[in-house]
């Protein structure tokens, strides 16, 4: 007996209906970031492993995707030298291995595997710009809508693979980009019709020097990973994750004005401020979010609205400057579903340096589910033809084709039902795919029209049957 065919963890099937709505939304986005300017572009599903690995931080490593080397490496057991450390890593901590057997492990790995599936899009672009940066105009503005894929545990709107749909402009220090990136999330949420959107910022320049008030700079890392988590574990968990990162008690009792921050845009400004009075680098933090916030606030956003969240982290390392994260409505249990940042110098770590970027992403999967949960799609999106005109033989089947060709020609969906089946059958496939009109016969140019959703049954000329 065969045995069932099932999916891997995280991935589902799309079926046509699904891929429509998708399509819907990638179109509406594609058309806003070329009306900003922004370029397409696409790179492989796979790097090498050193252009991802060390990317992300730790956690961010663990979720990367590794590819197993084709070829007879296993087959060749002459060939196979399992380093000492292996069984050290099996049977002890990872802490207790020496740098020396970390460095024979890496090598080990390397040689089993030295490719990885993509954990981003921002990492390959900064590779991309490298290797093709004579070829382009700097600032370069691109967009780029692929599928990544992440090693983590699946939930509602979290998959292991999914799409991104990234807006990236490098070679600019310019903070009006960051200005231009929440219009570009507004627009697109516009024209989606999702209203109720909130664009969250902070900076990372603030958060360094939050680190550096408390006394806590060596731990920035440790630090922003833990407050990334705030809306996951709650003010309790985060500061529970900070102490035992060896964050001091005394250091969270300076950060707890972090936590309850209130008013509007410029007063919680204010509030940092004051907090940052010793910090160069938190002030210039706050310089930066106070140009943004007052540059939207005179151009005006449509839908979305700008928050400041002092608690934001965003915990890739390679964030340098402005940070945002994009709420679902109230009401819709959604984690983010978008995201991005500035980054100085992402370039830099491929050899590149000096060329200073930032990017959004939107969550398309996530964004689905939203406009699913809202009931957002319009319903004349569909995957049916227009018309389906029944075969009721050869002769008539050949005059059908001739008319289907120049409604098609006329960009109009239509199809022939391909076998001379009963009525009934015919019927029930077109009621089965959606189909809003069938043709059921055609004579001196008259044609018997059948409204499925009404029941109605019309006699139309040329001109009429277009104009349904």
């Amino acid at each position: 007996m065969a045995q069932k065919p099932g999916l891997p963890t995280g991935t589902r099937d799309l079926s046509s209906h699904e891929v429509t709505k998708r399509n819907y939304i990638m179109n509406v986005m594609r058309r806003h970031f070329e009306c900003f300017g922004y370029q397409p572009i696409e790179t492989p599903s796979f790097e090498n492993a050193s252009t991802l690995m060390g990317k992300y931080g730790d956690e961010g490593d663990r979720l990367i995707f590794k590819i197993l080397n084709s070829g007879n490496y296993f087959y060749d057991k002459n060939r196979i030298q399992l380093p000492d450390s292996l069984e050290a890593l099996l049977t002890h901590s990872a802490e207790t291995i020496s740098l020396e057997q970390r460095v024979e492990l890496n090598r080990f790995t390397a040689k089993i595997s030295d490719k990885a599936l993509r954990y981003d899009l921002t990492v390959p672009f900064a590779r991309y710009v490298v290797m093709h940066q004579n070829e382009l105009a700097l600032p370069f503005k691109r967009y780029q809508m692929q599928p990544v894929w992440r090693a983590d545990k699946p939930q509602k709107g979290r998959f292991r693979e999914f799409y991104q749909c990234d807006a990236d402009v490098v070679g600019s220090t310019s903070l009006w980009q960051e200005v231009e990136l929440l219009q570009l999330y507004d627009a697109v949420f516009h024209d989606l019709g999702l209203h109720g959107v909130t664009l969250k910022l902070n900076n990372r320049k603030v958060l360094s020097g939050i680190a550096e008030v408390i006394g806590a700079s060596d731990k920035l890392i440790d630090f922003t990973v833990a407050l990334d988590k705030l809306d996951k574990i709650g003010e309790a968990g985060v500061k529970d994750e900070m102490l035992a990162k060896g964050i001091p008690a005394a250091a969270l009792e300076k950060v707890q004005p972090l936590f309850s921050f209130s008013g509007s845009f410029s007063q919680k400004l204010t509030q940092l401020e004051t907090l940052l009075h010793t910090s160069e680098i938190g002030l210039k933090g706050v310089e930066e979010l106070r140009f943004i916030g007052a540059q939207v606030e005179k151009l005006g956003l449509q839908q979305a609205t700008l928050e400041l969240d002092v608690t934001l982290a965003r915990g890739l390392n390679y964030y340098t400057g402005a940070i945002v994260e994009v709420a679902a409505p109230k009401g819709v249990q959604m984690g983010s579903i978008g995201g991005g940042g500035r980054y100085d110098d992402l370039t830099g770590i491929f050899g590149l340096k000096n060329v200073s970027g930032v990017g959004i992403s939107f969550g398309l999967d996530r964004i689905y589910l939203v406009l699913e949960e809202l009931n957002l799609f319009p319903e004349t999106l569909r995957t049916a033809p227009q018309f389906l005109f029944l075969n009721l033989g050869y002769n008539e089947a050949e005059v059908a084709m001739q008319a289907i060709t120049a409604l098609r020609r006329q960009g109009i969906s239509a199809e022939l039902y391909p076998d001379a089946a009963n009525w009934d059958k015919q019927f029930k496939y077109a009621e089965k795919r959606g189909v809003p009109f069938v043709i059921r016969s055609i004579e001196q140019e008259v044609y018997s029209v059948k409204n499925l959703a009404t029941g109605e049954v019309l006699a139309c000329s040329w001109e009429q049957l277009m104009a349904l």
